[in-house]
């Protein structure tokens, strides 16, 4: 779809090109023909000679509109005037392609833009009132109806819906929300009426944070983009000079002003670096806009660059690799002792307790558990917990915890479980029960993404973990890992990918993978810091380079792939403009290209790159 501005341009082109052809078919009455052409000259391009002088005003000499000026009027002033209005004519042709091609980059992150939340359903004494989403305050009730965008991060406190998180993470299928589930701002409601008490204002929700990196994200260029900024500032000037001895010298010697003229003006048209200055930015933003539609979303493409050469990636394990969520993997009841008799006694003793693994062990209970037969719990830090329960008539003291709180009470008989993770050991009163293994849940395509990334050149993956090494060290082994570091403070992990930094080849990148609080100084370290951004910390997500929005640690393989074809783009059409365009210069210069070559060489070369360029914007997994 063509914007306004486009539309415009279309209707001006259209008319320059029938006044051309009109003037190519009247050249037997040269007045006519002469006021034809420029007619068709001033309708295609009458703006390009009023740019020129606004930017020399301001102190910009050294453009494409400056050299187009310059080589145009050149060309009208020795008689080439058809040729002139032709040049004029494709260069505008290959600007308007250029603004389609980048509006064509811009869909797929605006997408992103249309999350960004109008209003709120703010309830205030139970009456419902439309408010800006940043009047709201951390603890408001919001009412999110069917069809409305999520305003504001928070957690359902009544109701059930589906949500589409697509424009979030890039995954198609709805997610199912009920009471007590985290919602986050940006995502589609599209079933049920939602009441949300909100849990951040909207600086600090998901959708605030998403719409600030991308649109920081062109701020920070690549090293190919400030190489070509910098290449244009010293070529442009050096063209022109040359382009002026190139009309001036010969002429001197030789004579033939037009002669010299045309072929200094041909050099200018060709010289103009707008293959290069177009088409290598817009590759990288075709290559940030791919990567937002598959969830991924980079701060600047000078880290999608640096994705491109990773070949170091160290992980962290709870919440990266696994899922952060505990399961019992292993029961392994004492003689004389069923699986039941352990599991009911284990979920008993942590009736009363919220953390994770006493919650896991309630699940594989499988049953209610009656609170009413549970008296005092006494939680020993580091050891575990007593607590005191009622069985067949009597009460009994349930110890659930590691060895040592077992030697305490004299409990012996312990046996060491087949697997590896949290054991907890079980007894009632000093007759032990048998031990239950608790283990975090490997994420559903972990395997599947570290396989990707060794095919994917990537020599050495790490793990760095606060977890204990034996535990670290199970995990690796089952996913496929080659080095693992355990029992690691944050201060550790820092040291750790500073002495990977150094042992890395030069060249090469390193990327550091985490979702924690606590990964936030290593993400900050390493060469590419990754955060999982659907369950990661505010401050992991800060610090990070890039964001994985939907938590699959495959997306780090389709990161990589989008940012090697990207830079591979770019390499090809800065190689191709360069070696053309001095091509072309070269032949203009000794006479063997007339200004029609030129054309091709700046507007032909402009339209292939571009066309280049936008492959950048379609990716495939393979």
């Amino acid at each position: 779809m063509m914007t306004k501005k486009q539309k415009k341009m279309v209707c001006r082109l259209a008319a320059s090109a029938v006044l051309l052809i009109a003037g190519v078919a009247a050249e037997g009455r040269w007045e006519l023909a002469w006021i034809l052409f420029i007619l068709s000259y001033l309708a295609a391009g009458y703006d390009i000679p009023l740019k020129a002088v606004r930017n020399i005003s301001k102190g910009q000499v050294f453009d494409e509109n400056f050299l187009m000026t310059v080589a145009t009027l050149g060309a009208i002033g020795v008689g080439a005037l058809e040729e002139a209005v032709a040049v004029m004519l494709f260069y505008q042709l290959g600007e308007l392609f250029n603004d389609y091609a980048v509006g064509k980059s811009r869909q797929s992150i605006a997408a992103l833009m249309d999350i960004n939340p109008e209003y709120a359903n703010l309830l205030r004494d139970g009456v419902e009132e439309q408010v800006d989403p940043y009047e709201v305050e951390v603890d408001d009730v919001i009412l999110i109806k069917p069809g409305e965008k999520v305003p504001l991060d928070g957690v359902v406190i009544e109701g059930s819906s589906s949500l589409d998180t697509k424009a979030l993470t890039g995954e198609s299928m709805p997610a199912d929300v009920r009471q007590g589930d985290a919602i986050v701002s940006g995502s589609i409601n599209l079933t049920g009426t939602l009441k949300v008490r909100v849990t951040k204002l909207f600086d600090d929700s998901t959708v605030a944070k998403i719409l600030e990196l991308v649109e920081n994200a062109s701020s920070r260029k690549a090293k190919a983009e400030n190489f070509i900024t910098r290449f244009a500032r010293v070529y442009t000037p050096i063209v022109v000079g040359l382009a002026l001895a190139l009309a001036i010298i010969p002429s001197l010697i030789l004579g033939n002003w037009d002669v010299w003229v045309y072929r200094s003006c041909s050099f200018l048209v060709v010289s103009c670096p707008c293959a290069l200055v177009i088409s290598v930015p817009l590759s990288f933003f075709g290559g940030l806009g791919a990567a937002s539609r598959e969830g991924i979303l980079l701060k600047g493409s000078n880290y999608l660059e640096a994705v491109a050469s990773l070949k170091t990636v160290v992980f962290d394990k709870t919440g990266t690799l696994t899922t952060g969520k505990f399961q019992v993997t292993e029961v392994e009841p004492a003689a004389l002792v069923s699986r039941e008799e352990l599991l009911e006694a284990a979920a008993l003793g942590e009736c009363h307790s919220n953390h994770p693994i006493a919650v896991s062990v309630r699940e594989a209970y499988g049953r209610p558990v009656d609170s009413s037969l549970v008296g005092e719990t006494k939680e020993t830090a580091g050891k575990g917990v007593c607590t005191s329960v009622l069985q067949n008539g009597t009460w009994s003291r349930i110890y659930i915890g590691n060895r040592t709180l077992m030697a305490e009470q004299g409990v012996e008989g312990l046996r060491e479980p087949s697997s590896v993770g949290t054991t907890l050991y079980v007894a009632r009163d000093h007759e032990y029960l048998g031990c239950v293994v608790i283990s975090d849940t490997i994420r559903q395509d972990t395997k599947a993404a570290i396989a990707q990334l060794r095919e994917m050149g990537v020599e050495r993956m790490v793990m760095l973990t606060g977890d204990r090494e034996e535990t670290g060290r199970a995990v690796a082994a089952e996913i496929g890992l080659d080095e693992v570091y355990g029992g690691l403070l944050p201060a550790d992990k820092v040291k750790k990918v500073e002495e990977l930094l150094e042992e890395k080849a030069e060249g090469s990148t390193l990327g550091f993978v985490g979702d924690g609080i606590n990964d936030a100084p290593v993400l900050s370290r390493a060469d590419v810091g990754i955060a999982m951004g659907g369950i990661g910390s505010d401050a992991a997500v800060e610090a990070a380079d890039m964001v994985i929005m939907t938590d699959e640690p495959s997306k780090i393989g389709d990161a990589i792939a989008i940012a090697r074809k990207t830079v591979g783009i770019v390499k090809q059409n800065i190689v191709f403009a360069i070696g053309v365009k001095v091509l072309v210069l070269i032949l203009s210069a000794v006479g063997y290209a007339s200004m029609w070559a030129a054309v091709f060489g700046d507007v032909g070369v402009s339209v292939l790159a571009i066309l280049n360029a936008m492959r950048a914007l379609k990716y495939k997994k393979s």
